[in-house]
This record gives structure tokens, C-alpha cells and sequence, in this order.
């Protein structure tokens, strides 16, 4: 099964926090000193918000898929049609070990299709290196050579 996954830059964490939980009537799932995640089921979706992707607004688009043959159907099917696919394999990103791929679409929106494995205690593998430390998320720099 797929959730459509959804991440949004934000300059305030707390706020932002207490604007989509009242937004979602829940609270996130998931809360780091820069990163916010609720995992909805009504709509299925994962929307996660943080502090590290440099600008406000929708950050990138994506499906996150419960098994693995999942993420190969969607990186074949993004293959055939030619759209500079880049595989990124394994890696820690936004609190989660996780496989991913990238590609851009025709409006220049970066999208992920990834399967998470486990949770992760580090946003990406790394000690956090001060107030405007990047996002391992960062779509442009993954499929820089390819999309955006």
C-alpha cells in the first residue's frame, strides 16, 4: 500500500506544529528539535514539516510505499518514461533509514518514491552541524546532474 507523503519547509517549528494539529485533529506522530511528522490515515498520508530545507513552502512531493518491490515498480515505471531518475539506494533521511529514488517532474517539482526500514535517531546519519544545517532531503542536490 502506498501513502502519498507531502514535506513543507517551515520557519517556525512549535507554530507550524500547532497549526496542523489543529489542522489534523492529532498531534505528530513523530517530533525532533528540527522535523515534525504526522502519519494520517484519513487522508493516507505522511506529512512531515522541519526547519532544515533552507525556504518556506512545499519542500518536495512523494509516495512512500510499505515493501520494496513497491519502490521497484515506481523507479521502473519512472525509468521507462525516461525522466532522469536518480537512485539514491540506502540512507538516513528525516529521522528514518530508508531506500529511495528522485526524479523531477515536467514542472520542476522533485518527488521521492522510498521505502522506510527503520527509524533513525540522526535527520541524516550526521551530528547536526548548527542552526542552518542542510537537508539530506534535498532533492536538487540528489538529482542535480539529472533534474533540477
Amino acid at each position: 500500500m502506498k501513502r502519498f507523503h507531502i514535506h513543507v519547509g517551515v520557519k517556525d517549528l512549535n507554530n507550524s506544529i500547532q497549526f496542523y494539529s489543529t489542522l489534523f485533529g492529532q498531534r505528530p506522530t513523530k517530533v525532533k528539535e528540527d522535523y515534525a511528522k504526522w502519519m494520517l490515515d484519513d487522508p493516507r498520508i505522511n506529512f512531515a514539516i522541519s526547519t532544515r530545507s533552507g525556504k518556506e513552502g512545499v519542500d518536495h512531493l512523494g509516495m512512500q510505499v510499505d515493501e520494496e518491490h513497491e519502490l521497484a515498480e515506481i523507479s521502473e515505471r519512472l525509468k521507462k518514461a525516461d525522466l532522469g531518475v536518480f537512485d539514491e539506494g540506502s540512507t538516513t533521511c528525516c529521522y528514518a533509514e530508508s531506500s529511495k529514488a528522485w526524479v523531477k517532474d515536467p514542472a520542476g517539482i522533485a518527488w521521492e518514491a522510498y521505502h522506510t526500514m527503520a527509524d533513525a535517531e540522526t535527520f541524516n546519519g550526521k551530528p547536526k552541524l548548527g542552526p542552518k544545517a542542510s537537508s539530506c532531503c534535498d532533492p536538487k542536490a540528489s538529482i542535480k546532474t539529472n533534474c533540477c
